[in-house]
């Protein structure tokens, strides 16, 4: 099903007299601190509600020793732009530091939740399976057979990246090379450790520039990375992609849907802490990806509304 509204994006983003005004709002110092205390309580409350154990999950993590193997998965040839060194997701120091790193994963099992978040007894679990279900469904249908080389670029802890590689693991004989990419070590530190089967390559490198061949890879994904984005690093990034995808190779795409009503319809509270620890959500709800990957050179394929606040975009080389 492709999506469809008369509504393309949220008041509460872009130049509109509402955004504008929560905007000036966060900017007060004390009421952005509040913001950003709220925020994470609303992601902790919903894990310890639903039996994520969050703070266990974090110490577990703060004592594994994941800490020594920064030094071996760092690339010290990495330069940090700009737009990831400012304070996001209720973290001072974005993903470049180990207390974001401990967290995510609790986090993304929180967020899954929050998608259904009126279902009665659903679990975590059954949560994050139908997440990612509705995008490797949508995936299915455009993809090549086989496919023999995966990319998932912002692959954080790498939950995205095993689920996918799974998935296609699971279809088909032919042996999946996967690998996930990140610009955060902290996060590559933790997703390797998660990584028991030592299934993925985990790269740390920039998307904009991430020095594989071209026409490397068959599909790249893109899950959950761009609304974090200023929409000119999407727009560099989906350069990239298109030079390393192999010719029919796949872009997938999943993130926030600005038509989404539940995203549309969020109440002021929370959409007011969305926006004080998503510093670039103006510039996302406002930036039409079907059109930039079309003028970048990309065949676009659908647009697909694949829970009620996500949808997923593909297109091919």
């Amino acid at each position: 099903m492709t999506a469809n509204t008369d509504k393309l994006k949220p008041d509460w983003a872009g130049n509109d007299l509402l955004s504008r005004f929560v905007n000036l709002l966060i900017q007060i110092k004390p009421v952005y601190s509040l913001m950003k205390y709220q925020a994470r309580q609303v992601l902790i409350k919903t894990a310890e509600k639903n039996g994520i154990p969050w703070r266990k999950n974090r110490q577990e993590l703060a004592q594994s020793g994941v800490q020594e193997l920064y030094n071996a998965i760092a690339n010290l040839d990495v330069e940090y732009p700009d737009y990831y060194c400012v304070p996001f997701h209720a973290y001072d120091e974005g993903n470049l530091c180990w207390q974001a790193a401990f967290e995510a994963g609790s986090a993304t099992q929180s967020m899954g939740l929050r998608v259904w978040k009126n279902e009665p007894g659903l679990t975590w679990e059954a949560a994050q399976n139908r997440l990612r279900s509705s995008f490797h469904q949508v995936l299915e249908s455009y993809t090549p057979t086989p496919i023999t080389d995966i990319l998932d670029l912002g692959c954080s802890v790498g939950i995205s990246t095993t689920t996918l590689h799974d998935y296609y693991s699971a279809k088909q004989v032919t042996p999946v090379n996967t690998v996930g990419l990140d610009l955060s070590p902290y996060m590559l530190a933790v997703a390797t450790t998660r990584d028991t089967k030592n299934t993925i390559k985990w790269i740390h490198s920039n998307a904009e520039k991430t020095n594989f061949a071209d026409n490397s890879f068959d599909l790249v994904t893109l899950q959950y990375v761009i609304h974090e984005l200023p929409r000119y690093a999407s727009q560099a990034i989906f350069r990239e992609i298109k030079r390393i995808l192999r010719p029919n190779g796949v872009i997938a795409i999943v993130d926030n849907n600005p038509s989404s009503t539940v995203i549309q319809n969020l109440p002021p509270v929370l959409f007011t802490l969305m926006k004080s620890t998503e510093p670039w959500s103006d510039d996302y709800y406002t930036f039409n990806v079907e059109k930039a990957l079309q003028e970048i050179g990309f065949n676009y394929q659908t647009t697909v509304a694949s829970d009620p606040r996500h949808r997923t975009i593909i297109a091919t080389k």
